[in-house]
């Protein structure tokens, strides 16, 4: 069982806080489903797969909304499931019109975020943070204003989750393999900050995913997880949604 975490929204509630102070705009950035977390092939087949990249994106979403930090969540997307799922969460969807890759999407969404709201700091965040906690999230942007560009990393310690800039600074993404070294020779601050582990708990493996479940994943990744049906095929186990 997951360790015990903080109440968070659940299906069929309202995502977005209700009387929102936060001042952050974040940018989540979410490939096609079908391309996304190949890394989970051996635990997931490829439907499951592709479900589960939509849970992480919309327990992401949702936690990132319910944190009093944040104003406002844009997600560059071109996914035609993923677009109205986070929409109907409270997010605002972007098409992802550089079709450039990972950080061209992100500098695009950031521009979309400032068109809306100038003086906002913008926080780039991953969309497969599935465990997100609200508070943390809030802990995180509260060191991040602190400098005109941040990032966190990885439970790796090798990515980026988190990357911020302060209103009049580029955000300059370089996310994608070894990003936090990218990042930090760029001149951004790292937040070393303990207590956090829900924002720096990404899932790219099956052993991240199970780190997430630990942590306490939100309600759409757990019912995915939950429900998967193991099955042994060729010496391995195939994770599957177990049937009705």
């Amino acid at each position: 069982m997951g360790a015990a975490r903080e109440a968070r929204p659940e299906e069929g509630e309202p995502a977005t806080n209700p009387d929102p102070t936060g001042a952050w705009s974040l940018v989540v950035p979410l490939k096609p489903l079908v391309l996304a977390k190949s890394r989970l092939s051996g635990a997931a087949g490829p439907l499951l797969r592709r479900r589960l990249a939509l849970a992480f994106a919309e327990d992401t979403v949702a936690a990132a909304l319910a944190s009093t930090a944040v104003r406002d969540v844009f997600v560059v997307t071109d996914d035609r499931a993923a677009a109205p799922a986070l929409s109907a969460l409270g997010a605002r969807v972007v098409p992802d019109v550089p079709a450039a890759g990972l950080n061209a999407a992100l500098a695009y969404g950031a521009r979309a975020a400032r068109a809306v709201r100038p003086a906002a700091p913008v926080a780039a965040l991953n969309a497969d943070l599935p465990a997100l906690r609200p508070a943390e999230l809030a802990r995180v942007l509260a060191v991040a204003g602190e400098f005109p560009r941040a990032f966190l990393g990885d439970a790796a310690e090798i990515g980026t989750t988190l990357l911020s800039a302060s209103p009049g600074a580029e955000l300059r993404p370089a996310f994608g393999g070894p990003s936090r070294q990218r990042h930090s020779a760029s001149g951004a601050v790292e937040i070393l900050l303990g207590g956090v582990d829900s924002v720096r708990q990404d899932v790219d493996t099956a052993e991240d995913l199970r780190a997430a479940v630990a942590l306490g994943a939100g309600p759409r990744t757990s019912a995915l997880w939950a429900a998967r049906e193991p099955v042994r095929r060729a010496g391995r186990v195939d994770s599957r949604p177990a049937r009705a």
